[in-house]
């Protein structure tokens, strides 16, 4: 992902009167459910946009540069020549979490076929993998936590910026946080490590890194 910003957030006033006058309240947020999302989204609302619902509110992404879809294209590459029987690769497809969170990881294994997903989208991954450079921190605080609540046992942040890898693990939910990964492991760029899923299978943090 990239840089994000909130859309689709209208403001709205409630007038009250005071002292024979009126007043009015702060502008909020409209928040969306799942089902009126992908509603705008068939109507073509978000032509030629990056957007992804996020806890309820519309998320529009930058345009993706270079070196985040240099990443994007080798982490796919790198993944579809590990999970092969039984799993398929996709890219920027929509994940439902729930009635509020439609997340479109920029890489996901998926368990099965595409035609498996026909009629709905899937609703965990196997793996799913955020390409960050200026939206690290949104990817760390905000993704991390939905795709905890999928119950995705592994996520992959590829850090630009740092250029390593941090690797997501044990989701949780705890009493006073939420949903959380209990486990944070970051693997430099001399480094290699291995998919949950597929342990055997050694992974050069030099070969998702463009």
């Amino acid at each position: 992902m990239q840089n994000v910003n909130t859309i689709g957030t209208r403001s709205t006033t409630s007038p009250a009167r005071v002292n024979g006058g009126s007043a009015e309240s702060a502008p909020k947020h409209l928040r969306f459910t799942s089902d009126e999302y992908n509603r705008l989204a068939e109507l073509g609302v978000f032509e030629g946009k990056r957007v992804e619902l996020i806890e309820g509110e519309l998320i529009e992404m930058a345009p993706m540069g270079p070196h985040h879809a240099v990443s994007t294209v080798l982490a796919a590459d790198v993944l579809r020549s590990i999970f092969v029987k039984g799993f398929f690769i996709s890219s920027q497809n929509q994940l439902d979490v729930d009635e509020s969170s439609q997340p479109e990881p920029d890489v996901a294994v998926v368990k099965g076929s595409p035609r498996d997903y026909s009629e709905f989208h899937p609703r965990t991954l196997v793996l799913a993998v955020e390409v960050s450079d200026s939206s690290l921190d949104f990817d760390r605080d905000v993704k991390s936590r939905i795709y905890a609540k999928a119950g995705i046992e592994d996520f992959w942040i590829v850090n630009l910026k740092d250029r390593c890898v941090e690797v997501f693990r044990r989701p949780v939910e705890d009493p006073n946080l939420g949903f959380i990964y209990s486990e944070r492991v970051v693997f430099g760029e001399d480094k290699a490590f291995a998919p949950l899923a597929k342990p055997k299978s050694k992974i050069k943090v030099a070969d998702l890194l463009p």
